[in-house]
């Protein structure tokens, strides 16, 4: 998620797609958030890992 974040940043920018470039900013937040819950050791939604 955190790739597909970043990637939909960039594209958002480069384009001048403001729809883009929200969505980006979003999803790139959520990826954060599992990524620091899951190294934490945390199960989240029955997974302990998010790749």
């Amino acid at each position: 998620m955190i790739i597909l974040g970043l990637i939909l940043l960039i594209v958002g920018f480069i384009f001048s797609i403001p729809i883009l470039w929200t969505i980006g900013i979003v999803v790139l937040i959520i990826g954060l958030v599992l990524f620091l819950l899951g190294s934490t050791g945390r199960a989240i939604g029955g997974r302990r890992h998010y790749y």
